[in-house]
């Protein structure tokens, strides 16, 4: 046995491992900067609000500006790869904390299984470009089995792929977005969007629900809690970083995109496309040439393995942080004697998502209007859920564990997101048929999956609870060295 393993605290995630930076790419990969502007803007602008999305994208980076403040005020007495699991069982107790833990589960796993089936169908479409014809299905099933070797082995190794990856992503989108403010766009630079008629405009419940998708992933950072150089620090610098970067990112690069094709022509624009995620292409043809297009092409690609990454990353500590605080079996909570990554978890997230990938490939379902849509609204469904617990959680945290931490941190802030995600969740379910493209018994099922999980958490927690008391109080704590 190596040095490495014999040293290695049992059980224990690698500690002193990522940095603010290796965290906030990490984060922000999960976010998939490429895949929401080429692919999630175009479509939030064609059934939201039009040009109004990039003020759109503004209100909901302030709103997530607002839930991080609370988020990361309580980060610091929490310190759990759980995250969103840890944050629920210490403010509301074990029952809501098991609740949550499976609905994190359910989540990120519908997150990345979904994804694959947009990474199969992109890819391809890009080989089949350069004569190679193959199934959505083999690619999805090649980007499984090398995401199951990222998320066996050391966490630092799959940041540091992410970093090289979401940079290219970033530059990019970035040469565009300058191409496009050179030129002045179609008609001249405008405000327009910004502008409350615009945001107004067309259908803006659907926009905020497009543009919270958006972001999903940026809440990830409290996960790397335990491999974090110095947590209290790394983790509340990572969380802000990312808000920031993914908010003004995406807003500039939708108003941008709104000048590109110009204010008045912008929806006109869309309706005339086959495909609404090719209009990015389009202003880069026009803007900086076809070489940017062809280099996007192949990073949409890219973006995307980088978010199944990230997603696959997540998941797995929920499940470990899970079985190692026998919510789930304890042989499911162990980690790698040398890498120390949660890699019993990592793999039966990939057998799970092999599962179900090659489920809808024999069935003959569409990978993107079926597997991808419908799995990716399940999982913006319960993170948002999710973060109305933690809402929730951090102002009952603080008032039974008084701290010297500001009112507006513990109790005023988080308040106010706890209300204003309750009404997200809303306007998710009551449009999720529309959203999902899933209609009938399936518009009502599938948003059901969040509630089915979340009974499912509720009775192992109360089971836990019969079986070990003190387990049970444990729930959510910090791993103690």
């Amino acid at each position: 046995m190596s040095a490495v393993a014999e040293q290695a605290p049992a059980n224990r995630l690698r500690k002193n491992s990522l940095g603010v930076g290796a965290i906030t790419f990490m984060v922000i990969s999960a976010a998939a900067p490429l895949t929401a502007v080429a692919g999630g803007t175009p479509l939030g602008m064609l059934m939201g609000n039009g040009a109004g999305f990039a003020g759109t994208y503004l209100i909901v980076t302030i709103l997530l500006l607002l839930f991080a403040v609370g988020y990361v005020t309580m980060s610091r007495h929490v310190g759990n790869a759980g995250a969103f699991y840890a944050y629920a069982a210490r403010g509301l107790g074990g029952l809501a904390g098991g609740a949550t833990a499976l609905i994190a589960i359910l989540s990120y796993n519908a997150m990345q299984i979904g994804v694959m089936g947009l990474l199969g169908a992109a890819t391809s479409g890009l080989f089949a470009g350069w004569g190679i014809n193959l199934p959505w299905w083999v690619w999805s099933f090649i980007a499984i089995a090398l995401v199951a070797v990222l998320g066996y082995r050391q966490v630092d190794l799959s940041a540091k792929i992410l970093t090289v990856l979401v940079l290219c992503e970033y530059l990019v989108v970035l040469v565009l977005d300058i191409a496009i403010l050179k030129t002045g766009g179609d008609s001249g630079l405008s405000a327009a969007p910004f502008s409350w008629s615009q945001i107004t405009s067309g259908a803006p419940a659907i926009a905020i629900l497009f543009c919270f998708a958006a972001f999903i992933g940026f809440e990830a950072t409290t996960i790397y809690a335990e491999e974090a150089r110095e947590p209290e620090v790394t983790v509340p610098r990572a969380t802000y970083f990312s808000v920031l970067l993914i908010g003004v990112f995406y807003m500039l690069t939708a108003w941008l995109m709104a000048v590109g094709a110009g204010v008045d022509k912008l929806l006109p624009t869309l309706q005339g496309l086959q495909d609404p995620t090719t209009f990015l292409f389009g202003l880069s043809d026009r803007y900086a040439g076809t070489v940017l297009s062809q280099a996007m092409s192949i990073l949409f690609v890219s973006s995307l393995f980088a978010g199944v990454l990230a997603f696959h990353n997540a998941v797995a500590r929920y499940i470990y942080v899970s079985g190692r605080e026998k919510l789930l079996p304890q042989t499911i909570g162990v980690t790698h004697s040398v890498h120390q990554s949660p890699h019993v978890a990592s793999v039966i997230q990939s057998v799970l998502a092999a599962i179900v990938v090659g489920l809808f490939a024999v069935l003959g379902l569409d990978p993107v209007l079926a597997l991808f849509s419908w799995l990716t609204n399940v999982a913006t469904l319960g993170v948002i859920v999710m973060m109305a617990v933690a809402s929730l959680a951090v102002v009952m945290f603080f008032r039974t564990n008084p701290a010297q931490e500001n009112a507006l941190k513990t109790t005023i802030l988080p308040g106010l997101t706890f209300i204003a995600f309750v009404i997200i969740i809303y306007l998710i379910v009551i449009n999720f048929g529309s959203l999902s493209g899933a209609g009938g018994f399936l518009g009502v099922f599938l948003p059901g999956l969040v509630l089915i999980a979340a009974v499912v958490g509720l009775l192992l927690a109360s089971a836990l609870k019969s079986r070990d008391p003190k387990a049970f109080e444990n729930l959510g704590q910090p791993l103690k060295d």
